[in-house]
């Protein structure tokens, strides 16, 4: 077959690459196809004009029935032949042609003869052929045959009658089903690759029994299979079987690991790398697990073959996710790969290092990182950034080196998605670690200096508007915001502008100062940036005395609109200009699509400019705008905290259902997110039926069903419960959604008039002591627990029972409590038998939590804790003790 990309000659200074394939046309190809009708075939015409004729179809182009019809036939005719390349070109155009039922006759008994053929290729091809073009009807003629291509001896033929079988069981699993002894026969083959199609058969035929699949595992995990093509997939199917097992042997080993960590001293690379990969990607992996296959990984790293090497680091990347402390080791070799010639080798290095790293090893690899970025695309420097930011989280005291890092490749060249993530990052981290505000500030100012991007600049002014206000020393950044208003365009000056009154609004000194500036704005020639200097001029009072901005001001420059856009904009769409002007109260307030994580898959949390403030005192969550919009709940006050959503429904299912913990101090409200997944019903009068009979101190106070759930578009309905206010109080729910059903017309999309009521069981829910409590971090943990004092200390210790290490103790207290670790205290260093973990938190009312946790394990593996805990209020301090004490 020619190469689609040639060079024309040896001429060097003339060498021009050119395709064989270059002005190919359909008439033109059909044309040529004439020749095979010649009584003297030419073998190597003919391949050539088959050649340009699949070329042609796999380019996309359409040949018409009766095209395709002569080309069909005349193809037949080259079974004369007996041209070894030619017939291989026939077999694979009567494939790519797929006749019809009735034209398939024409050839099903040359395709039978080939395959009973002495020549091994022809039976090979063949069978491939009439298993691509046959129905049921053939297939039932030829499965004689077929089961004996399966146990040939010669493997080529085997092998295509395995991988027909794989097609086969698509459209035709009964006929098979049938062939399972010739199947579990050629999995005993000595051939490689015929036993690898052969374990990919046998395990699609039996999938569907979960006692069948675990036999088949069991059997050849005892040492049968040679290919190790097929030890990677039987490695793959043992990992389903263990992960669908579930359960450990009676002496607390997994079942199958020991195969498992067997095959990490195979011969043969791909199968070391499939167990080690196997045993990383397990449930609940243990330290103890994870070591063999981390030191196989670890002697991959320094192996001279690149795809070895980014194979084992990419692994390590992921584990260094979940357990980075098991990678540590790996560092030393890590630290080599970042002059890798790979830049994905190194990228992948580097990330893995910033997640492994201790605190001290923080500037030594800032340095390596600072000569690696120049050399890397914008994708790869992306998942640097954002390892960084996970890293300053992580060891906040270090926020100073990794800002500075962050703010120098800000002034680098990149594009877009990579400005934008280094930006992003550096909110956040002026988000989380308070200490970092006013440099991280200083850094997003300079940027916007010579920013080319509208987006970023317009964003950081908004969040410069929101945080500038509130440093020690908010002067400092009005130079930089109106040097926007000078030099930038309309729609950066009209955000310039916007920021100034917010500093007006916050700051009484600058008031002076910001009104001559927004005067200046007056004479601008975008109407925009006029409007909205006349705008703040006038709410501001600058025409008048400088007095303290009133609260209504503040809440319209600083507040978010109580309507959702989406309603907006379909209202303004909507409203015809008339005498009478148009009324933002006339929008619906109800949200019809799901506001942030209410998806049925939950997305990633956002994150940067375009995530929501995440401190308690925000006011500005959109759930708090959706509730209050409710007039059933609109009396309960400020809403304290959101959970993430819960799933009642398992995938796949009928129904999609999740729900969405609201805590008030004296009520608790359940969002239930449904999505109807049926495409033939409506449903309608959505209702969850709530029963708090386990749930003693909760009482439902009020509901708000859904009116109608279309297929496809997800709604909400919601149950709202009293509870002692300021207590918190726990329970579990059982919930039962009730609908009427009508079935929906697929053609005119109608739904009928009459419905049936139903009713589906969801999972129960449960309230615990965790969702009362914010996650929120302190950045410098000593000082915040000594500078809240020892007045409402609380110190107890505690016996955890048998566990299967510390970390999973830890894990455990964290969860049940709630709260933000801290210092990254969360991870456990492995074969620790002694640990220290820092928690904070603010508890329902606003009262700030601080909690030092101290494990230790014995020989025995009992881990005994002590607890001690602060916070602002005596009452809180026994609660905790109390949670801890009955969890």
């Amino acid at each position: 077959m020619a190469q689609p990309l040639m060079k024309k000659d040896d001429d060097r200074d003339d060498e021009v690459d050119y395709s064989p394939f270059m002005g190919i046309e359909k008439g033109a190809v059909l044309q040529e196809a004439r020749v095979f009708h010649d009584p003297q075939l030419d073998p190597r015409r003919c391949s050539q004009v088959i050649t340009r004729l699949l070329y042609l179809l796999n380019q996309g182009e359409t040949f018409t029935k009766i095209e395709a019809t002569e080309v069909f036939f005349a193809v037949t005719k080259l079974f004369q032949s007996r041209d070894t390349g030619l017939r291989r070109m026939v077999y694979l155009i009567i494939k790519e042609l797929s006749p019809s039922s009735d034209e398939v006759i024409i050839v099903t008994s040359s395709l039978m003869k080939d395959m009973n053929s002495k020549t091994d290729m022809y039976r090979a091809n063949a069978i491939r052929v009439l298993c691509r073009i046959t129905d049921g009807t053939l297939l039932t003629q030829i499965e004689r045959y077929l089961k004996q291509a399966i146990v040939d001896k010669n493997p080529v033929v085997s092998s295509a009658a395995l991988v027909s079988g794989i097609h086969l069981l698509q459209t035709n699993p009964e006929v098979v089903k049938r062939w399972s002894n010739e199947v579990q026969e050629a999995v005993q083959s000595r051939a490689a690759l015929v036993q690898f199609h052969a374990l990919a058969l046998l395990h699609q035929i039996r999938q569907n029994d979960r006692l069948a699949v675990s036999k088949l595992v069991t059997s050849l995990t005892r040492g049968t299979v040679r290919s190790p093509l097929a030890q990677c997939l039987l490695i793959r199917y043992t990992s389903q079987v263990i992960r669908e097992s579930g359960t450990n042997t009676p002496t607390g080993d997994r079942p199958f690991y020991d195969y498992l960590e067997g095959c990490l001293r195979h011969k043969a690379e791909m199968v070391i790398f499939e167990a080690a990969r196997a045993i990383t990607e397990l449930n609940g992996v243990t330290s103890r697990e994870l070591t063999p296959a981390i030191t196989v990984l670890q002697l991959f790293l320094s192996s001279s073959k690149p795809v070895l090497r980014f194979a084992a680091v990419r692994t390590l990347n992921k584990v260094a996710m979940t357990h980075p402390m098991a990678v540590t080791n790996c560092n030393i070799d890590m630290e080599s790969l970042i002059s890798d010639q790979n830049r994905s080798i190194a990228t992948l290095a580097i990330t893995t290092l910033l997640k492994t790293g201790n605190e001290s090893s923080v500037d030594r690899l800032m340095k390596q990182i600072t000569n690696f970025m120049s050399d890397i695309a914008d994708e790869f420097k992306i998942v640097v950034v954002e390892a960084i930011r996970s890293l300053c989280l992580k060891f906040p005291l270090k926020y100073r080196s990794l800002m500075n890092f962050l703010s120098n490749i800000l002034k680098e060249e990149g594009g877009f998605e990579y400005k934008k993530a280094i930006v992003d990052s550096i909110v956040i981290l002026i988000r989380d670690i308070p200490d970092a505000k006013e440099s991280g500030l200083l850094h997003l100012c300079e940027f916007i200096e010579d920013c080319e991007f509208t987006y970023l600049s317009t964003q950081i002014l908004h969040f410069l508007g929101n945080e500038g206000p509130k440093t020690t020393d908010p002067s400092k950044y009005i130079r930089y915001i109106y040097n926007r208003v000078i030099l930038e365009n309309a729609t950066v000056r009209a955000a310039a502008v916007s920021t100034l009154a917010k500093f007006g609004a916050m700051v009484d000194l600058l008031k002076p100062r910001i009104f001559v500036l927004l005067r200046r704005c007056l004479f601008d020639s975008d109407d925009e940036v006029r409007d909205r200097a006349t705008l703040y001029l006038d709410i501001l009072g600058g025409d008048g005395d400088v007095v303290e901005t009133d609260k209504d001001v503040k809440e319209f420059l600083f507040g978010t609109l109580d309507v959702p856009l989406a309603n907006l904009e379909t209202s303004l769409k909507n409203y015809e200009p008339s005498e009478e002007p148009f009324d933002i109260n006339s929008v619906p307030k109800e949200v019809k699509s799901q506001p942030l994580a209410e998806k049925k898959a939950p997305g990633k949390k956002p994150t940067g400019l375009g995530a929501p403030p995440t401190a308690p005192a925000s006011g500005v969550d959109a759930y708090e705008k959706l509730l209050s919009s409710i007039p059933e709940f609109s009396s309960f006050g400020k809403l304290f905290k959101s959970s993430a959503p819960v799933e009642l429904t398992e995938a796949e299912t009928e129904y999609a259902v999740n729900v969405i913990k609201h805590i008030f101090d004296g009520h608790v409200v359940f969002q239930y997110n449904c999505t109807n997944t049926i495409p033939e019903q409506l449903l309608e009068n959505v209702t969850v039926i709530v029963d708090a009979s386990e749930a003693e101190e909760f009482a439902e106070a009020a509901s708000k069903p859904l009116k109608s759930l279309p297929y496809d578009v997800p709604g909400q309905t919601f149950v709202a419960f009293q509870k002692p206010e300021g207590l918190p109080a726990v329970g579990k729910f059982s919930n039962i959604l009730r609908f009427i059903v009508k079935e929906v017309d697929p053609s005119s999309g109608e739904a009928e008039e009459d419905g049936l009521e139903d009713e589906y069981h969801l999972e129960d829910l449960e309230v615990v002591a965790a969702d009362y409590m914010l996650k929120v971090a302190v950045s410098n943990f000593r000082n915040a627990w000594e500078s809240m004092g020892s007045d409402f200390e609380r110190v107890d210790e505690y016996g955890l029972g048998p566990r299967e290490s510390l970390a999973e103790a830890v894990n455990a207290v964290i969860s049940l409590l709630g709260m933000q670790p801290c210092e990254g205290t969360e991870v456990v260093p492995s074969n620790s038998r002694s640990h220290t973990c820092l928690l904070s938190g603010v508890f329902i009312g606003n009262v700030k939590v601080l909690v030092r946790l101290q494990f230790g394990l014995d020989t025995s593996r009992e881990v005994a804790m002590k607890l001690a805990v602060r916070s602002e209020d005596e009452a809180v301090s026994d609660t905790i003790q109390e949670i801890v004490a009955s969890g």
